[in-house]
């Protein structure tokens, strides 16, 4: 059976997004790229939301990076070979080959892809990852953490769940992020990958929330540990 991955590159304090809807603190330098390019091979299956998707789909016009660096248009090639799956209430028609519009997520039909897939399957965007998360179907999570705080925006991990996960592996990277103006970020950049055990049962816990508090206090600690 294939494995649901889901990959986020987010802030120390947990945000893939700031309230502006602003990543470009997220850039990877040559080396990370390099990295998620070879973690990204494997996909078969991509799983997006509509945002995500109006996002991504820039890579299907391999020409537009004909003069940027082999890694970022090797990205491109890897993007337009999977399968794509978006899923949507509002989207008409897509602009890339591979791909599909779904009305909802199912976990049911999620559970036959991953079954059926000789390939991993990748769930992006965080809202839709969360549904996945939530439903009991994502199998690995993978966390780029850049060493930035931005306050607030669009959380990559859900905040009404009590999620179990087992970390399977952590890698430093020399120094993985960019500012904004392009130049070197001044501490190292972290992958977390992690098992996901499983969802637990809402009422099993009296308050909600109860993982981010942690979650927030394990970041800040990674980034007193890893500043250079």
């Amino acid at each position: 059976m294939a494995k649901l991955i889901y990959a986020a590159i987010t802030s120390l304090d947990g945000y893939v997004a700031d309230v502006d809807g602003n990543f470009e603190w997220a850039a990877p330098d040559e080396e990370v790229h390099a990295f998620i390019n070879d973690l990204e091979r494997p996909i078969g299956t991509y799983l997006y939301g509509r945002r995500m998707y109006e996002t991504m789909r820039v890579w299907e016009h391999a020409e537009t990076f004909a003069d940027h660096q082999p890694i970022v248009q090797d990205f491109a090639r890897i993007w337009k070979s999977a399968e794509k799956i978006v899923y949507s209430r509002t989207l008409e028609n897509v602009s890339s080959a591979r791909t599909r519009i779904e009305r909802e997520l199912d976990a049911e039909a999620v559970s036959r892809i991953k079954g059926h897939a000789e390939r991993d399957v990748s769930v992006g965007g965080p809202e839709l990852a969360a549904q996945a998360m939530t439903a009991g179907l994502v199998d690995e999570c993978r966390l780029f953490l850049i060493p930035i705080i931005v306050g607030a925006g669009s959380r990559a991990l859900p905040t009404d769940a009590r999620i179990r996960l087992e970390l399977l592996e952590e890698r430093r990277f020399g120094n993985g992020g960019r500012t904004p103006s392009g130049t070197k970020a001044g501490f190292a950049l972290v992958l977390q990958t992690s098992r996901v055990i499983g969802p637990r049962a809402p009422d099993a816990y009296p308050q909600k929330n109860l993982c981010y508090p942690k979650t927030r206090r394990v970041m800040n600690n990674l980034c007193s540990r890893y500043q250079q």
